[in-house]
């Protein structure tokens, strides 16, 4: 089968709204308003039609215009959109931010997604979506029934799955989870709260036995823990094979959607057959890339890519 990737995921509109001067809890603030498209499912389906694997994203948005101009930027990117659900209301999450003159946040509100358009597409059509793809990326925290019924269709089919937190909370409900993903990839901060310690505190042996000890519990086959500036550290269970990918040096204009952009490069370089540790590099390129960009997404992945010696080393082996 062709690479292909299936991605079921989330969609959020970010509103940011910038003060231009001291900003006024309960006054009138002249400045600046964005809308920014986002959403973990969301940016890892851009980011992967960017990079040139076809991807079919599987969530729901809004009816209303928001929602369409997110299927309208998607469907640039060749985006599949067939499974992406349209409902009347709170299709898809938003995040109304203030930020004050410093760019400090200064207050914000979250309207989570109804899940239920896209929890329908999948019971109706989840195997029709597996099937037709040759590997899986899974935002684990949607509810439990969404990711039960993912991951079932995957072992039937004999698909990889890779995961990717949202906030945890269904993680953490549900570790069992945990058993059908080939790889998880995940930040420090919910590191500790999976494994119950701050791995990114401990030494190497530390970490090492920390992650390791972790899989073998849960039955993960692979893990990635994301450390900000200092890199990343990776592990694979059936080997025990242990290492740290350092970060490349960036002009950091927006950290924003750097983890959804790591998870898809190293995502990448799995389907194209690269070891753990060698698809971490790819993914530490992309988010450094994303970093440097002011959006979610970085709109020149596939030039970026292309031109890269390290990358280009790694995927031609």
């Amino acid at each position: 089968m062709s690479l292909s990737a299936a991605v079921i995921g989330t969609v959020f509109i970010d509103c940011k709204g910038f003060a231009r001067d001291s900003y006024i809890p309960t006054g009138r603030n002249l400045g600046s308003i964005q809308f920014v498209h986002g959403g973990v499912g969301r940016n890892v389906a851009e980011n992967l039609a960017r990079m040139g694997v076809p991807t079919r994203f599987v969530s729901s948005v809004d009816a209303a215009g928001l929602g369409q101009e997110v299927l309208l930027r998607l469907r640039r990117t060749n985006t599949d959109t067939q499974y992406v659900a349209e409902a009347e209301r709170e299709g898809m999450g938003m995040w109304l931010a203030v930020l004050d003159q410093a760019g400090d946040l200064a207050g914000s509100i979250s309207q989570m997604p109804d899940l239920s358009a896209m929890e329908q597409m999948i019971s109706q059509r989840g195997d029709e979506i597996v099937r037709a793809s040759s590997h899986i990326m899974l935002e684990l925290d949607l509810n439990a029934n969404i990711s039960r019924t993912v991951l079932k269709l995957a072992k039937e089919h004999g698909k990889p799955v890779y995961g990717i937190p949202g906030n945890l909370d269904v993680v953490m409900s549900h570790p069992e989870l945990m058993s059908g993903l080939a790889c998880f990839i995940c930040n420090h901060v919910e590191a500790e709260r999976l494994l119950g310690t701050p791995v990114h505190k401990l030494d190497e042996s530390g970490q090492r036995d920390a992650m390791l000890g972790y899989m073998r519990q849960s039955g993960l086959a692979s893990l990635v823990v994301t450390l900000g500036a200092e890199g990343s550290l990776y592990a694979v269970a059936e080997s025990g094979e242990f290492g740290k990918q350092s970060a490349f040096p960036v002009n950091v204009q927006d950290t924003s959607g750097a983890g959804d952009a790591f998870f898809s490069g190293t995502a990448m370089g799995l389907m194209r057959g690269l070891a753990l540790k060698d698809a971490v590099v790819c993914g530490t390129k992309v988010a450094g890339w994303t970093i440097e960009s002011p959006e979610n997404n970085c709109l020149q992945l596939d030039s970026l890519m292309q031109k890269d010696e390290i990358i280009q080393s790694l995927l031609v082996k």
